[in-house]
């Protein structure tokens, strides 16, 4: 990938303060599916947009059939925040391939970062209700013939084929993410492709990212460019400089033909991002999360670039 590394926030409400964005070293702006306006606005200042494309979610109180299905035959538990959708749902499924395609059709983002790429479950949280899905029959028949294994019931499956039936969900992610990728290739082929992470390493949780999560850098990156870790320090209940402690480890399970690029909250803002520049594994370009009130100050705007010039710079050097 011979793009430039981007650096920008992600949110709608931080395009009001555009005009001084490349002031402060931000060459992109992150926003939420194809908002017209936000295109307008990037447009107008010389920024790249990028769509944050939203795949495996959905409001489960206006739409109960979409909830994934616990070891006990009943829907998941899950609050305001969850992620995660049954992916034995071909209605839902044709619903998001079509907003893809409708949105490629119209603009021409710089970059467009799968959401929610993931089964059920969410991390925003210091301690999260991991919970085993899905289970719901077609889902389990979808499993019995891909692997040639017979289990019907989800304690069979999880006491005797657990790691088939991790793989199987692996590839069943990787399979979606390559079809989206296919989609967006195909008619933007220089549009940078990346994907929003669990952001827990392998092992944490018990191997929470691919057990629960489903997310297997490996198996993704034919179709991602670029993976990006939600590093939202003081909602995890994390360290300021985890972040950093993040990139360093990277290595070690990230392809190395892919990028990493971080995005960090705001609320952790400034420290975060200072320890993020300061790793020797750099990150390429930053996404901030919730932006604004950090560009709405010049001080606090300039300290943004010093962190971008600072990772521009180890980055030349890698």
């Amino acid at each position: 990938m011979n793009n430039p590394p981007l650096f920008g926030p992600y949110g709608r409400t931080v395009l009001a303060y555009a005009e001084r964005l490349s002031r402060y070293g931000a060459n992109a702006a992150w926003f939420h599916m194809f908002d017209a306006e936000a295109f307008e606005i990037c447009a107008q200042h010389g920024l790249a947009p990028c769509v944050e494309f939203k795949t495996f979610r959905a409001d489960f109180t206006q739409h109960p059939h979409l909830i994934p299905t616990g070891v006990d035959g009943k829907p998941i538990r899950y609050g305001r925040l969850v992620q995660g959708v049954c992916l034995s749902q071909t209605e839902f499924l044709a619903e998001i391939e079509e907003a893809l395609w409708a949105g490629i059709r119209a603009y021409q983002p710089a970059g467009i970062w799968l959401d929610y790429l993931t089964y059920a479950g969410w991390f925003e949280v210091p301690d999260p209700d991991l919970q085993e899905s899905c289970f719901c029959p077609s889902c389990v028949a979808e499993f019995c013939e891909a692997t040639g294994i017979d289990a019907a019931k989800p304690n069979q499956i999880l006491s005797q084929h657990s790691e088939a039936w991790t793989r199987h969900k692996c590839e069943r992610i990787a399979q979606f993410g390559h079809r989206y990728a296919e989609i967006i290739r195909s008619a933007l082929p220089s549009c940078i492709i990346g994907a929003y992470m669990c952001p827990w390493t392998p092992q944490e949780f018990d191997d929470a990212l691919t057990r629960i999560f489903a997310q297997d850098y490996t198996l993704l990156a034919p179709s991602i460019d670029i993976f990006t870790p939600l590093i939202y320090a003081q909602k995890s209940g994390r360290d300021a400089d985890w972040g950093r402690q993040w990139l360093e480890a990277s290595p070690t399970f990230i392809p190395a033909d892919r990028q990493t690029q971080l995005i960090l909250d705001a609320l952790d803002f400034p420290v975060s991002l200072q320890a993020a520049a300061q790793a020797e594994s750099p990150s390429w370009g930053i996404q901030l999360f919730g932006g604004a009130d950090i560009f709405a100050h010049e001080e606090r705007a300039a300290i943004f670039q010093q962190a971008v010039e600072q990772i521009q710079h180890t980055l030349t050097q890698a």
